[in-house]
């Protein structure tokens, strides 16, 4: 079975500040300890309110026309592609084996990306199991033209599989 383990937001500024203090104000882990969640556990989290202060994105993009509809608006595929990447380069912060995307779940638009907007991606793992690790994904997106609003855009939690040579699922290797 799996436990469940809770981390406070207090408790993780604690750590980061921590860790801050000890690679000079770099945080390695995206404001995740050294101890972070091992094979088997949950990690549950207060997302009513997504907060990114203190926190790293895993990427940060400049949205162009290349990825934007005649509306200007941009294509949910380019934020999806942007997404997957950003679960990506969390996963493998957790393993170095070969990862792939195995689920992306429920994806809502709930705000419109424009051509020049700086569309962050906000990471964190949520569950590592045997063979998969979640990790929740929320996006922002800072308007570029004033008043320079920062909106959420999207948020998905996509669960990468560790596999072999001939992509056969494995145990994660932490």
């Amino acid at each position: 079975m799996l436990k469940r383990v809770a981390k406070t937001r207090s408790r993780r500024r604690e750590e980061a500040d921590h860790e801050s203090e000890q690679t000079n104000g770099v945080s390695p882990r995206n404001g995740v300890s050294a101890s972070s969640p091992r094979r088997g556990r949950n990690v549950t989290r207060s997302h009513d309110h997504f907060d990114p202060d203190g926190l790293q994105p895993a990427i940060r993009v400049v949205m162009m026309p290349r990825d934007a509809n005649y509306l200007g608006t941009i294509f949910g595929g380019v934020i999806l592609s942007s997404l997957d990447l950003a679960g990506a380069v969390e996963a493998h912060r957790h393993s170095d084996q070969k990862l792939v995307t195995a689920a992306m779940h429920e994806v809502k638009f709930i705000a419109p990306v424009f051509v020049g907007d700086l569309v962050s991606f906000y990471t964190e793992a949520v569950k590592i199991g045997r063979t998969s690790i979640t990790i929740r994904v929320t996006v922002e997106a800072k308007r570029a033209r004033p008043p320079h609003e920062a909106v959420r855009v999207t948020q998905a939690e996509v669960v990468y599989v560790a596999i072999d040579t001939v992509g056969k699922p494995v145990p994660l290797q932490l």
